[in-house]
């Protein structure tokens, strides 16, 4: 299965618990084609940039979910078959890194050196 998120236009001439009943029914039926939800939001009234259908306003929603390829075309019937919904948008999403845990090593100690080892050093080296 691949992460896909939607994001949706729902009319605004609808009341919002029939928004609400639109996205219940687009997650349930992402759920009889075998897809399985990580996140919702609730439809929430917005204001467009420009008019769509007639409408400057509209309740806009998104979902996150992963899906089989295969099945993403039957979604997408269903999505135009819907006619509150005015607008939307599939996106493929990046599979979600697991952060490794960063095991902690020790550093080897330094050998400390005495002062006049350190010296000595320093005049062979002078010397070349």
């Amino acid at each position: 299965m691949k992460p896909y998120q939607l994001t949706y236009l729902i009319s605004s001439q609808v009341p919002e618990e029939e928004a609400k009943n639109v996205q219940e029914k687009i997650t349930s039926f992402i759920g009889k084609e075998g897809g399985v939800l990580n996140e919702t939001t609730v439809p929430t009234r917005r204001k467009l940039a420009h008019r769509i259908k007639g409408g400057r306003e509209a309740f806009l929603a998104n979902l996150n979910f992963h899906l089989e390829p295969s099945r993403l075309e039957v979604l997408e019937k269903e999505l135009k078959s819907e006619k509150q919904i005015l607008r939307y948008l599939i996106l493929n999403k990046k599979p979600e890194k697991v952060e490794k845990k960063r095991l902690l090593t020790r550093k080897p100690k330094a050998k400390k050196v005495e002062l006049k080892e350190l010296e000595q050093k320093i005049d062979e080296i002078l010397e070349e």
